[in-house]
């Protein structure tokens, strides 16, 4: 990591390949987003670690990410982490120019990633969170998750206020390990749905289940089997939070409706192609299929 500590802030030196206002486009898509707010180029993230929340606020000029805290300066111990945050939630590890070298030769990819050139992969570092926000997502539209989101935060989750505005964290999974079945399906969560984020809080809270523990294993498959172990995770859930919080580059959510209805434009399809067809178009993306993935789904939506 590249950073410059002033004490009172923080400068982040991105990698070279790094479009800041192509990611605010990802991270604006929607209304609903609870976990941070986009004023003015600028984003604002509330941050909890040891039981400490910080409010920090990212501002990108000359090519450097400046990061200060509107409420009060945290110490440099939580300076750090706010740094470690920041460059893991940008995926700034990831050698994107060898993406943009290998796809420039695709027929699909090679459009995508000239036109949204420096987009990275915008990470969930938290596993509870990754692990929560796909399964809420399952199934139902993108609105209606972001809205189940925001119920499930603003209820459970902690918070401060700055300039009227309210900045929210995550739950997180010792909380809503200690709740019951009633407290989320009256936010509208199927009981099923219901039963799956209690259960992992659970596992969590048991230290049967962690990031780092995961993080251990090493190996792309083992994790992903261990991942489709647990109740709730089935194979696009996996996938999904091993591209979002693991940063594993082949990592391929191959039955994803948005993956699905990008390739059916990006080839012109009248009908969206089969597993099989994707299968085979993925053949050369090893190494970096959940890039692939995530340009695909940057071509859904909006301009920049």
């Amino acid at each position: 990591m590249n950073w410059h500590d002033g004490e009172t802030y923080i400068e982040i030196f991105p990698p070279q390949e790094f479009n800041y206002d192509e990611c605010l486009v990802f991270l604006g898509r929607s209304n609903k987003e609870v976990l941070y707010q986009i004023r003015e180029q600028m984003i604002y993230k509330l941050l909890k670690v040891d039981q400490t929340l910080v409010l920090f606020r990212i501002k990108f000029q000359n090519n450097v990410l400046y990061v200060d805290f509107p409420l009060e300066t945290p110490d440099k111990d939580f300076r750090i982490q706010v740094v470690n945050y920041i460059w893991e939630w940008f995926d700034f590890d990831f050698e994107l120019s060898q993406f943009k070298k290998s796809a420039s030769g695709d027929d699909i990819l090679g459009p995508i990633s000239s036109q949204y050139d420096g987009l990275r992969i915008i990470c969930i570092p938290d596993l509870f969170e990754a692990l929560t926000w796909a399964i809420i997502g399952q199934q139902i539209n993108l609105t209606f998750a972001y809205t189940l989101k925001k119920r499930f935060v603003e209820v459970f989750g902690e918070s401060l206020m700055y300039n009227g505005e309210t900045f929210w964290c995550f739950p997180t999974y010792e909380k809503i390990a200690a709740i019951e079945l009633e407290d989320l399906t009256e936010l509208q969560f199927s009981k099923r749905k219901a039963e799956y984020v209690i259960g992992i809080a659970n596992i969590m809270a048991t230290e049967e289940l962690s990031k780092i523990k995961l993080l251990e294993m090493n190996d792309y498959t083992q994790m992903k089997e261990t991942l489709i172990r647990l109740r709730g995770i089935g194979a696009w859930t996996a996938d999904y939070v091993l591209m979002k919080c693991f940063h594993q580059p082949d990592a391929f959510p191959i039955s994803d409706v948005g993956l699905h209805q990008a390739l059916k434009q990006q080839l012109e399809l009248n009908r969206k192609p089969t597993i099989q067809e994707i299968e085979e178009i993925a053949v050369n993306w090893k190494g970096y299929k959940a890039y692939a993935v995530f340009y695909l789904w940057r071509s859904l939506y909006g301009t920049s």
